[in-house]
């Protein structure tokens, strides 16, 4: 354990707290000036980084950040969950951000954490961002339609977690939608006691507003798409769409499905991240 191993930490926003947790480099490895931040997805928080990111970035010299948004993991919120849309997410991200030290920071977002980040980058500069099975330009509906069709049962346990809760969700099915064939069922027991319910506000948002602006950022900055190979979410011209909406390079790592930083193979994501960064000689 490392002897600056704190979490959560807490940001304050003007109307509740936020969980924050974080890693530092352990002592004898070099810190890199630039600190990283993960941006989780729906129906997670930032515990879905901590299993396996923020531990694994630290030991790779980063100063690893993950905030849970509003009503999500540990943060306040949860009561009014349904009244958070994607900007006040991007208003969470932007005040964990204020409080840290140093330049501005790389960004990773996974899903909607994705669209969460190129949101923030319309507003404030960062050194890079990494976009990890992002949300499609044109929304979720394709994917949800895609959904009904090719697995009912699929759709309607995602409708029952929503409206009842995670504890009404087959973790059988739920595997199909997140997880590889090879996740384990004690990790996928141990994820589902965590998973909670979207706001719906959000997740109008991403069907309606799900297209980043390049134009709007204040400056150009190095960015990556990365997908699952076995993402049953987002196909890969979906993914490569963001890709080509930012101008930005674009791979897949195979046999890895959407939740890409809990999955098994979780290490092949993070060394995507690490590998791309290290070749733009970034952090």
């Amino acid at each position: 354990m490392y002897a600056d191993f704190r979490w959560p930490n807490w940001a304050q926003t003007a109307e509740l707290q936020l969980e924050v947790l974080s890693q530092r480099p352990p002592a004898g490895v070099a810190a890199r000036k630039t600190p990283i931040v993960f941006a989780h997805g729906a129906f997670m928080g930032a515990w879905s980084w901590q299993a396996h990111f923020l531990d694994y970035f630290a030991r790779h010299g980063f100063h690893a950040v993950a905030p849970s948004f509003r009503g999500h993991g540990g943060s306040e919120g949860f009561e009014r969950l349904d009244s958070a849309g994607i900007n006040d997410y991007v208003n969470d991200l932007s005040t964990v951000i204020d409080g840290l030290d140093g330049p501005p920071p790389i960004l990773v977002g996974h899903s909607m954490g994705a669209l969460v980040a190129q949101r923030y980058m319309e507003r404030a500069p960062v050194a890079a961002a990494v976009l990890m099975a992002p949300v499609p330009p044109h929304g979720l509906m394709p994917s949800t339609l895609r959904m009904l069709v090719s697995d009912p049962m699929l759709y309607l346990q995602f409708g029952m977690m929503q409206f009842f809760g995670p504890d009404s969700m087959d973790t059988e099915v739920a595997q199909r939608a997140v997880f590889s064939k090879s996740a384990a069922e004690q990790d996928l027991s141990g994820y589902a006691e965590r998973v909670q319910r979207e706001s719906q506000r959000a997740l109008w948002d991403m069907n309606v507003h799900a297209r980043g602006r390049p134009t709007l950022c204040r400056a150009d900055c190095p960015m990556h798409v990365i997908a699952g190979g076995e993402d049953a979410l987002f196909s890969e011209s979906e993914t490569r769409a963001v890709a080509h909406v930012w101008d930005a390079s674009w791979e897949t790592v195979p046999g890895l499905a959407h939740a890409l930083m809990i999955e098994p193979g979780w290490q092949r994501a993070a060394d995507a991240v690490i590998g791309w960064l290290d070749r733009q000689a970034l952090a």
